[in-house]
């Protein structure tokens, strides 16, 4: 695995080594001695998937508050997703800043996320698959969202406005800094 600490303080991207034959291809997707080698949180409590349908289709952006804050490591298993993390940590040099990368199951790219930040993607394909691993267990009291297209962080979609979005996410409320989301 090559790790390689992005534009936001603490995301990593990491790309994970492939070993390819007459077969197929083989790689590890979670090695917890490798994260704690870098300082980085490797404590799994759950492992999610979410499948969408449709090119276009955007989730997100979510993130939860103390004390269910999240460690996010979150790849596309299927088609090509472009990611997207909002730093929403106030003590952080890169508060309200974004950054996007584009995962898709060719490139074997995850990324690390650290608690304090929100995380969403556009769908880059018809039926692209991303599977998370994360840290703390969901808690729907706890969870919070920041909008698609929040003027206070000016994403740059690739594929402009959602083809799909749920109800709840295109209804998040303007950007207010909440207290709770710099919590590590």
């Amino acid at each position: 695995m090559t790790f390689t600490e992005l534009a936001l303080p603490g995301v990593w991207s990491i790309d994970d080594d492939v070993f390819a034959d007459e077969r197929g291809a083989f790689a590890c997707l979670w090695a917890s001695e490798e994260l704690a080698a870098r300082g980085l949180d490797s404590s799994l409590t759950q492992c999610n998937w979410s499948t969408n349908h449709r090119k276009g289709t955007i989730r997100g952006l979510h993130y939860q508050v103390p004390p269910f804050a999240q460690v996010k490591i979150v790849r596309a298993i299927r088609g090509a997703v472009f990611d997207v993390i909002v730093d929403l940590r106030p003590d952080s040099p890169a508060f309200r800043q974004w950054i996007g990368v584009e995962l898709s199951e060719r490139s074997a790219r995850a990324l690390y996320l650290p608690r304090g930040v929100a995380h969403g993607y556009q769908a880059l394909a018809d039926d692209a698959t991303v599977l998370y691993f994360v840290s703390t267990s969901y808690a729907p009291d706890h969870q919070r969202g920041v909008r698609w297209n929040d003027p206070a962080f000016a994403i740059e979609w690739p594929l402009g406005a959602p083809t799909v979005i749920n109800a709840r996410d295109a209804a998040f409320a303007d950007f207010t800094p909440d207290p709770h989301a710099a919590a590590r």
